[in-house]
């Protein structure tokens, strides 16, 4: 889910200003984007996600969806997950356009990403309104959710409901902000 930011390499074009021949390319920059970042992380996955988890298996044995169902689950919610990662780090980097420097806001979003998404600390063990804030929010539908899909404890339409709605917000946000770029390039050094 790259929780920890980057992973795109928007950030830099905009700063060398190469984002003026991206933006017109007759090729979408956010799907473009989306899609180098679906290869990243289907690569990622196969090279760093499962031969350790299958080392961990075969050492420490590991619960795994017993149906299907739970399965196909799982997977069409690890799927949207990628895609709400994907969605909040776009955001992130075009704001380059408008704050010029981005470790501030990459800060930012490292802390909320890191807390909001269950990575750290179950989203469950919030109380009251707080949890119920936490799993609302676009960082539950990366880590958190796609957690309870595989452990069976989440209602699936609800929960792939919630991650879906996550993403089509961001990448809409993202087609606004790309749109914004368009009439406001700052290119620093190029």
């Amino acid at each position: 889910m790259q929780l920890f930011g980057g992973g795109l390499t928007v950030t830099e074009r905009i700063r060398s200003g190469d984002i003026a021949l991206d933006l017109v390319r007759p090729a979408s920059l956010q799907l473009w984007t989306l899609a180098e970042d679906v290869g990243r992380a289907a690569y990622l996955i196969l090279v760093r996600g499962v031969p350790p988890m299958l080392l961990g298996a075969a050492i420490f044995g590991i619960e795994v969806p017993d149906t299907p169902g739970r399965w196909l689950a799982f997977l069409a919610g690890f799927a949207i997950a990628v895609v709400v990662s994907f969605g909040w780090r776009y955001l992130i980097a075009l704001s380059v356009c408008w704050l010029l420097d981005d470790r501030g806001i990459g800060v930012l979003s490292l802390v909320l990403s890191t807390f909001f998404s269950g990575m750290m600390v179950p989203l469950h063990l919030f109380p009251g309104w707080f949890g119920d804030l936490a799993m609302a929010l676009p960082w539950a539908a990366m880590v958190q959710l796609p957690t309870d899909l595989y452990l069976g404890t989440a209602p699936v339409l609800e929960t792939l409901a919630v991650q879906a709605l996550w993403a089509v917000l961001l990448l809409g946000l993202g087609a606004l902000a790309t749109r914004a770029i368009r009439h406001k390039v700052v290119i620093q050094g190029g």
